[in-house]
């Protein structure tokens, strides 16, 4: 408001001066005379200050002519004028809104829209580090693997986006399936951006999938160096690949140096289950089951296994029952209440005829957790005890339909393996492969009704006229494939239970 005022005030002012000033001029009796060859012109005062403001006005249009022809004298040889800038800036304004815009329908889905909006864009500005991403990612969109990869070797050619385009036709020859170069092109990505998760874990799986495990572990080295991957973790993954590794060369026979790979991997991780039943068997090859021992236990306080227990039990292969059960409390002292602990009692006592310490060792295991295992146990302990084939067949009715327990199982789809390997076979994941029981309905044994006569005595046949009954088809449950009777438990012990009660 006070500003307003002192604006009107100051416009009344300069009207006010610019009157008395006009009016002084015309009251001056004085005058201009200008004498041009023959010419000659007389200016009063106030005429005489009215030409000159013209004659500087006049002045100050030739000089803006003038600027103006010379402008476009530089603008037509193509140099940066205000011409020039104005039209850049034009052009500009419409490559970005292009740009823009192929950025919307590339988010939208609409590839084709995308791509023409890319191409308008690098018209006006020039940028294709820019409008080739845009390019790229709607050729991929639209299914046009051949454009996309022309523009992907564009950006090979610029420095900044170079990686993009490795990145990009390294991405295409995995959809193809050529592992080679797309390993190779891995390579190159990883060394221009080591600190890129994605290219690393590609890298990472592609040398791990072709058994390249020396690559691997360095490129593991390199991605915790760099800071991607945490110290922790990267020390359990090199674990994981150092006793790949080590299986792999135990398989050449090299043996002196699959100890030493064995070891090392076991060093790395402790608790890597695998590792600590491959350390044993290089600590027994070297004879020194104390260190066997030593790493076993130290597994085994970390998570109960029974492949720990029967590298374990590898140690002593030919003691006795008695010797083997006060042996095997090197393990059983720790993890008492685990359900692998409990388990393993029972089948060391069931192995010494004491059923009673047997049934003891297992508590009510068959009811918290009732496994195939565990009901195979109880069933074992049954027969032993002097139970009645019915008593006996009951605990093997229910083992045929119980779970399986604790397997190896994949994090990232659940797949279920027979045994432990640094990549799941159905997706590929690295270091993934988890000891836990599987999802419900998977793991359940395979032909469980053909078992039963191995574990128990035949039923005694129907008198002739009794009534001619079916067999009951049992139906054969998911995942059956993981399963083999074969290797149960039950199977295993059963059969001995019976003999030493026939005895």
């Amino acid at each position: 408001m006070l500003w307003s005022m002192f604006k009107i005030v100051l416009f009344v002012a300069f009207v006010a001066v610019a009157a008395l000033g006009a009016g002084w001029l015309m009251e001056t009796g004085g005058g201009v005379r200008i004498a041009v060859g023959a010419l000659e012109f007389n200016l009063g005062a106030l005429q005489a200050v009215i030409a000159f403001a013209l004659f500087v006005l006049a002045v100050w249009l030739l000089l803006k002519i003038v600027s103006l022809l010379a402008a476009v004298v530089h603008f037509l040889n193509g140099d940066e004028t205000a011409i020039s800038r104005y039209f850049d800036r034009n052009r500009e304004r419409k490559g970005y809104e292009a740009l823009a815009d192929g950025l919307m329908a590339l988010a939208s889905g609409e590839e084709r829209v995308a791509m023409a909006k890319a191409a308008r864009a690098e018209k006006f500005l020039h940028r294709p580090e820019l409008t080739n991403l845009i390019t790229a990612q709607a050729a991929e969109m639209a299914g046009d693997r051949k454009k996309a990869e022309v523009v992907y070797k564009r950006l090979l050619q610029d420095e900044r986006t170079r990686f993009v385009g490795v990145r990009g036709i390294m991405k295409q020859r995995l959809e193809e399936g050529d592992t080679e170069t797309a390993m190779k092109l891995a390579e190159k990505a990883f060394a221009l951006k080591p600190r890129h998760g994605e290219t690393g874990d590609i890298l990472l799986a592609l040398q791990a999938t072709r058994n390249d495990w020396a690559g691997a572990r360095k490129t593991l080295g390199a991605k915790v160096k760099t800071g991607a991957l945490p110290k922790d973790v990267g020390k359990r993954r090199d674990a994981v690949l150092a006793l790949q590794e080590a299986k792999d060369i135990f398989e050449e026979g090299n043996s002196i140096r699959a100890r030493e790979a064995a070891i090392e991997a076991n060093k790395l991780s402790p608790d890597l289950i695998p590792g600590a039943v491959l350390a044993a068997k290089s600590y027994l090859e070297q004879d020194n089951p104390r260190y066997a021992t030593r790493v076993l236990a130290k597994a085994w306080q970390v998570s109960p296994h029974p492949d720990l227990a029967a590298a374990f039990a590898a140690i002593e292969p030919d003691e006795t029952p008695e010797a083997r059960l006060k042996r095997f409390k090197a393990l059983t002292k720790y993890q008492k209440e685990h359900p692998e602990t409990r388990m393993l009692l029972a089948e060391l006592h069931i192995a010494d005829n004491d059923f009673s310490a047997a049934r003891k060792a297992l508590g009510d295991l068959a009811e918290t957790d009732p496994t195939q295992r565990a009901l195979a146990l109880m069933a074992a302990i049954e027969r032993g005890e002097g139970g009645d084939d019915e008593a006996v067949r009951a605990w093997l009715a229910r083992a045929v339909t119980a779970s399986r327990g604790p397997q190896w199982v994949c994090d990232k789809c659940n797949q279920i393996h027979a045994d432990w390997a640094p990549v799941c076979s159905n997706c590929g994941a690295f270091d993934t492969l988890s000891w836990k029981v599987p999802a419900e309905g998977e793991g359940r044994i395979h032909g469980g009704a053909e078992m039963l006569p191995l574990l128990v005595a035949k039923p005694e046949p129907t008198a002739p006229d009794a009534p001619k009954v079916e067999p009951e088809t049992v139906a054969e449950p998911p995942h059956a494939d993981y399963a083999d009777p074969d290797e149960t438990v039950a199977s295993e012990l059963a059969p001995e239970v019976e003999a030493r009660h026939d005895k």
